[in-house]
């Protein structure tokens, strides 16, 4: 890619040096032709026709120069359009893969390699309406890709490039979706406040087209997101069970306003209900919902959803003191979550794992496990440094269980794309 590079590099180098003798050129002939047309002028005979003929040559080169130079502005254009659908089209199947059992390793890695690239392409086009559906593509695949990794400022910006290309092209439903996008990153920055100002933002300029229920369903999920994690920070009492409350009525709003059958939409919305149980301590409740959108992930071969599913189907079974079925369930999770190389997964079920062999009195299994959890993380956790610590032999163990359940918004994000396409 690097060579590639440095060939449009010497290609545009060479482009800006003709650019600049051909506009030397055009104003010569343009000095030229206006000096023969005035010598020309009141002559008679052979000079007037040789002057009139000579000036006449020089339009024409003049011309054929103008024709050549919109046509290489028009190629090159052509060619930074293609560009940017190639890696559309490479984006999009590359996120369907991301988290299944048809290349999600591969998909993984192809994002790591690629994720620069994309980027660049993204701040470089500038916005037009034969090119917006292409960049809108990259900026699903992208946002999957940071939901997933996660990268709450980096899908920040991806929600700003869109939104300024969607005003300049004025596409509503891409501004939609782009302020439900910030929702979701500042919701992953703690900012809850911001968080629900922008989704109040994409309902005032909500559409009422084809892909109008779709976002409907993502707000709705958005704002139970919210509740959960305002339900994360208040103390136990009646304000957490108010936000726990509210996240359950939000998700089941999410599942009248879905836009047809959506199985992956069905496995998202019955995780997120399985978390809203085990925050009320309805462990039983939980694996109503949790049993068969397992079935759902794995019949759709949706790993990353079957994993998500086994790993709470473990805390369910801990919370009903099965600490052997919660094992079994987290080491086949994690084994999962490695398959598609979903780190914060797999060191989420690492940590179940080393916190249930510090509950054994375990310590040497649980340091190991605890530390492989710890190289996994992209940010830090509170829980697992207390852990941690209780392995170490330098604190007690935490007297929570473990950390909160995970909330999440699934990969049926990823699908809204299509509704964009039709």
């Amino acid at each position: 890619m690097s060579d590639k590079r440095d060939e449009d590099e010497q290609a545009s180098l060479t482009g800006y040096i003709f650019l600049g003798a051909g506009a030397v050129a055009t104003g010569l002939l343009t000095d030229l032709t206006s000096q023969l047309l005035g010598e020309s002028y009141g002559k008679s005979g052979a000079v007037q026709w040789v002057g009139f003929g000579v000036t006449f040559l020089l339009l024409v080169i003049l011309t054929l120069q103008l024709v050549f130079r919109y046509r290489r502005a028009r190629r090159r254009k052509l060619q930074t359009s293609s560009e940017l659908h190639a890696a559309a089209e490479a984006a999009e199947q590359w996120m369907i893969a991301l988290g299944s059992d048809a290349g999600g390793m591969a998909a993984a890695e192809w994002f790591t390699l690629n994720e620069d690239w994309l980027r660049e392409l993204l701040a470089t086009e500038k916005p037009a309406h034969e090119t917006l559906d292409d960049f809108a593509r990259i900026c699903d695949a992208l946002e999957a890709w940071y939901v997933r990794r996660p990268d709450p400022d980096a899908l920040l910006h991806l929600s700003d490039l869109l939104s300024a290309a969607a005003e300049a092209c004025g596409r509503r439903g891409l501004a939609e979706l782009a302020a439900a996008r910030a929702a979701t990153a500042y919701r992953m920055l703690g900012d809850l406040d911001t968080a629900s100002t922008k989704l109040g933002i994409s309902d005032n300029i909500a559409t009422h087209g084809r892909t109008a229920a779709a976002l409907k369903m993502r707000r709705q999920v958005e704002r139970a997101l919210l509740h959960l994690a305002t339900a994360e920070r208040a103390p136990a009492g009646s304000d957490r069970d108010e936000a726990v409350l509210n996240a359950r009525d939000r998700l089941d709003d999410a599942r009248l306003s879905r836009p047809g059958p959506d199985l992956a939409a069905d496995v998202a919305i019955s995780i997120n209900l399985a978390v809203v149980q085990l925050y009320q301590h309805d462990s039983q409740g939980a694996l109503d919902h949790l049993r068969p959108a397992h079935a759902r992930a794995t019949a759709a071969g949706d790993v990353s959803g079957e994993a998500h599913a086994l790993e709470l189907i473990g805390v369910a079974a801990w919370m009903q003191r099965n600490p052997h079925e919660a094992v079994s369930r987290w080491e086949h999770a994690a084994h999962l979550y490695a398959e598609i190389d979903e780190r914060e997964g797999h060191a989420r079920c690492l940590q179940h794992l080393g916190s249930a062999q510090v509950a054994a009195g375990n310590l040497d299994a649980a340091l190991e496990l605890l530390e492989q959890s710890a190289r996994l993380r992209t940010s830090e956790s509170e829980i697992l440094t207390r852990y941690l610590d209780a392995a170490r032999k330098t604190s007690e163990p935490p007297v929570v269980d473990d950390d909160q359940p995970r909330r999440t918004a699934a990969g049926w994000l990823k699908r809204l794309r299509a509704l964009f396409s039709r």
